[in-house]
């Protein structure tokens, strides 16, 4: 991944959820075409990764918005 792409979802990571809807409105009206995305069921390794988020405790501990900002050096 870039630079600018990790800046951007670090910056998304730590906005607040009104933020992050004003992001998401300027990206469908101006980066987006997306009709013509194909919905495709889970493969098996997807499945994995569903079923650890479920049941994995380290998959539900998140850090502070301070503590990202810090770890982005933002």
């Amino acid at each position: 991944m870039s630079n600018v792409k990790e800046r951007i979802f670090g910056a998304v990571t730590v906005m607040s959820e009104a933020d992050a809807g004003r992001l998401w409105e300027i990206i469908i009206n101006n980066f987006s075409d997306w009709s013509d995305i194909k919905t495709v069921a889970p493969d098996a390794l997807d499945l994995k990764m569903l079923k650890e988020i479920e049941t994995n405790p380290d998959c539900k501990s998140f850090m502070s918005d301070d503590e990202a900002m810090k770890e982005l050096g933002l």
